[in-house]
């Protein structure tokens, strides 16, 4: 009885501590740590600049920290704010799902943000057509962005919960019992030289000029860490060890440092498709069978009865559809 009369005296103190917070001021200290700006901010979330900066100075006084530091190149998150951020995504994620819960969706008042993380590339096939979708459909809901990194592999069983969707190819650690997938788009992989290229005036690509050209790749990582990315892992099917003269971590900027050189790189053709007439470049098929790209979305099991989520399911499976 004594255990039990603790636990209840602590369940009643957390119910008083979160019943004298005001918790409107989660939802500003979530766009102030998004945008380190207090003017963005407030549009953010439709208040006026004072609003915000009457928000920011009660969150000041409630952590007793500064949280926005000014700096000569504006703010930056102080310590405690960048361990806080994880933490006012998860519970704006979680208390947005328990408000959207029950009822129907319409999508044409919903004021509902949705996060989607995906890659670079992918924003540049999908984001235009959905974009344009929610701008006719759903003119006040909001989308959130956010761009795969490189850890993404070994991040994604936690972003999963914190996140709407993830859109990525098949990754093991998404394999989970609580997480779902649905197929969006397929595609494939292809060599991209400049026009100009001296080194190549065939109608074919070969091995043997994969392997003496100067390559650009995306995501190859560091020595002695694990191959996460899925070029690295095309190479190695090409039996390819490039002579790596650019890498950077970004599918959508390969293309622009093929532009104009002798390089080769190997990218997604619809990526290839878009860009080859803008910068002058010629696509080629592998010269020997890659591995298939099967852009996927990944949700967590929370959503499934959602409407609101059912909806942008629905969305970006007829997105998918169009491209």
């Amino acid at each position: 009885m004594a255990v039990r009369s603790r636990v209840e005296a602590r369940a009643t103190r957390s119910v008083a501590q979160l019943a004298n917070v005001d918790l409107n001021l989660l939802v500003i200290l979530r766009e102030l740590l998004r945008e380190r700006n207090v003017t963005r901010a407030a549009e953010r979330v439709a208040v006026t600049q004072p609003a915000a900066s009457a928000a920011l100075a009660r969150l000041r006084r409630h952590f007793d920290d500064q949280l926005l530091v000014r700096t000569k190149d504006g703010y930056v998150l102080s310590p405690l704010a960048a361990q806080l951020a994880e933490h006012v995504e998860l519970a704006c994620a979680v208390a947005e799902r328990v408000f959207a819960a029950g009822g129907e969706f319409e999508p044409a008042t919903a004021t509902q943000e949705f996060t989607l993380v995906m890659a670079d590339y992918t924003v540049a096939i999908l984001a235009e057509p959905l974009s344009q979708l929610f701008e006719a459909v759903a003119p006040q809901a909001k989308l959130h962005v956010r761009i795969a990194r490189q850890a993404l592999t070994l991040e994604a069983p936690d972003e999963i919960r914190r996140v709407d969707a993830i859109v990525a190819p098949p990754m093991s650690s998404l394999m989970l019992p609580h997480v779902r997938a649905l197929e969006l788009f397929r595609d494939r992989w292809v060599c991209i030289v400049s026009s100009s290229n001296a080194e190549l005036d065939g109608e074919e690509l070969t091995l043997e000029d994969l392997a003496r050209l100067d390559w650009v790749v995306s995501y190859l990582p560091d020595r002695g860490r694990p191959v996460t990315a899925p070029l690295p892992q095309q190479l190695a099917l090409l039996g390819i060890h490039p002579r790596v003269a650019v890498r950077v971590d970004s599918y959508l900027t390969v293309p622009y440092l093929v532009a104009g050189s002798d390089r080769v790189a190997l990218v997604q053709a619809r990526l290839a498709e878009r860009l080859a007439d803008q910068l002058d470049l010629r696509v080629f098929e592998c010269p020997r069978e890659t591995t298939e790209i099967v852009e996927t979305l990944w949700w967590c099991e929370d959503h499934d009865e959602d409407p609101a989520h059912a909806w942008l399911r629905q969305t970006l499976q007829h997105v998918a559809k169009r491209i």
